[in-house]
């Protein structure tokens, strides 16, 4: 016997915003949401819990998952390893012909860590002890500085092998390597824009970052160029293996948490070393399955109660057009993104914006990257924040307020939506390399 039609959807939604505004993690309150909604669905209880608990098993048993903790592994090992401070240092020496270049070599290297490490925070609070104290050193603007770390943190999220990407592909049974190869030409465009900016704001103003060889890093040794170059090489044949066709996803991230097991010996690291890293990078992962899972039950609750065709119906019986339509999921996006992290974000979103932005005629990879880009936007977004919160407190300097950030990541901000804006009207962009490779 069924209960309740569509309308329940706008029930448990309600369920979902009071808990997540009553600070219920995210997880928990769609776990809650989707019990509710779909007991409603279905008005027998055990049903309910049938459903759902099946549903929950079938996405534990996905192999995509496997990618998951194997790339928190391999970012795990080579940050306790010292080697994010020699990828720092590797990008230093190629960007010193630029202006500002610590800057520039900020954006490089936070872009390269993040996307091995797989979570934007987690890199921006690395480069915040890296990155500041050496530009403080020279004498760099403190807004300047702070900008750059909590500005390029954002853009590892596009490079992959990037843990939104393959959330945003495993709740949609998108390619992994599609959206992977997608993400190539708007985060080399991202970050050609950033280290530009970069260079243009020190040409202008030379006081931002006044010049000077004093850095630890100009003295710095061979051994960790070979580090860093080790890095690059590292990532090059994760990602050269996935578009080649070589590896599988899974397969690759594999061969990359081998890869990096490898550096990190290689630069000393002991048992105990090597344990912690193991214990955080399952410290990082749990709480992604278990939203997976959550977002896993929401999905099947929007799919059983009719609820994605009716807000579908909603969406464009309010005659926005494909443009309104992505600018009313741009400013839910923003908003969201100064709350939640960006998987909680995907989570509870995806689910109902992908159907619809299908139904609009939007390229299923542009529309994944564009939601990518404007999701890490909101973690920019004043007056809250989350990336900025984070640089905050993991930055070595009392007297940084929260001001400072702000102002010098704005222009990042700013950045990211024009790219946004500039991928979602030309989707070959980010469709290229999917459609040359994967046909």
């Amino acid at each position: 016997m069924t209960g309740m039609g569509p309308e329940v959807i706008f029930i448990s939604l309600a369920i979902l915003l009071a808990l997540v505004l009553l600070g219920v993690h995210v997880g928990i309150a769609l776990g809650i949401a989707s019990v509710i909604g779909v007991y409603f669905s279905y008005d027998d209880f055990n049903i309910a819990l049938s459903i759902l608990g099946s549903t929950a098993y079938e996405s534990v048993r996905n192999s995509s998952l496997a990618v998951i903790p194997l790339f928190m592994l391999m970012g795990e090992v080579l940050s306790k390893s010292g080697a994010a401070r020699d990828l720092y240092l590797l990008c230093n020496r190629a960007m010193r012909i630029i202006p500002g270049r610590l800057a520039a070599a900020t954006v490089l290297g936070n872009a390269a860590f993040a996307a091995v490490s797989g979570v934007a925070i987690a890199s921006a609070a690395t480069f915040s002890r890296i990155a500041y104290p050496e530009m403080k050193k020279l004498g760099y603007r403190r807004s300047y500085a702070l900008g750059v770390i909590a500005g390029s943190g954002s853009l590892g999220m596009l490079i992959p092998p990037s843990v939104l990407l393959i959330v945003w592909a495993i709740l949609t049974e998108a390619s992994v390597g599609a959206l992977f190869l997608g993400g190539v030409f708007p985060g080399l465009l991202l970050g050609g824009t950033f280290i530009l900016y970069c260079a243009y704001k020190a040409w202008r103003d030379p006081d931002v970052a006044p010049l000077g060889e004093s850095s630890t890093f100009h003295h710095s040794n061979t051994d960790s160029l070979k580090s860093g170059i080790g890095i690059l090489s590292l990532v090059a044949l994760v990602l050269g293996g996935i578009w080649l066709g070589v590896f599988t996803p899974t397969e690759a991230a594999g061969f990359g948490a081998l890869g990096s097991l490898i550096v990190g010996k290689l630069k000393g690291m002991n048992k105990a070393s090597f344990m912690e890293a193991i214990y955080d990078a399952g410290r990082s992962t749990a709480p992604i399955m278990f939203l997976l899972i959550a977002g896993s039950m929401y999905s099947r609750l929007l799919a059983v109660s009719g609820g994605v065709n009716m807000i579908q119906d909603l969406f464009f019986g309010l005659g926005l057009g494909p443009v309104g339509i992505i600018f009313l999921m741009t400013v839910i996006w923003l908003l969201l993104g100064t709350i939640i992290d960006s998987i909680s974000d995907i989570l509870l979103t995806v689910p109902i914006f992908y159907p619809i932005a299908m139904a609009a005629g939007m390229n299923e990879v542009a529309f994944a990257i564009y939601g990518i880009l404007i999701i890490e936007a909101g973690l920019l977004t004043p007056p809250l924040g989350l990336l900025i919160f984070a640089v905050k407190s993991s930055v070595p300097d009392p007297e940084v307020s929260l001001k400072d950030i702000f102002t010098g990541s704005i222009p990042y901000w700013i950045m990211m939506i024009l790219v946004a804006i500039i991928v979602i009207a030309f989707p070959s962009i980010a469709s290229f390399l999917p459609d040359r490779f994967l046909g």
